[in-house]
């Protein structure tokens, strides 16, 4: 899944800790589910795919 986390629109980078991380906010319930999911080994239900820079302009022509 850690392949999956690194073309999602919600992987972020920290530059000064060195650390990455999923910036997408959810409340403490949902997070608390989506830990204790027995599915957490599948696919993210969360997962948006990262489009780039100019993924919104590719939509708009």
């Amino acid at each position: 899944m850690a392949d999956l986390c690194e073309s999602c629109w919600y992987f972020s980078y920290d530059e000064e800790s060195g650390e990455e991380f999923c910036d997408l906010q959810l409340d403490e319930d949902e997070y608390a589910k989506l830990l204790s999911s027995p599915e957490k080994n599948k696919t993210c239900k969360y997962f948006r795919p990262d489009t780039g820079e100019y993924g919104i302009v590719r939509k708009q022509n």
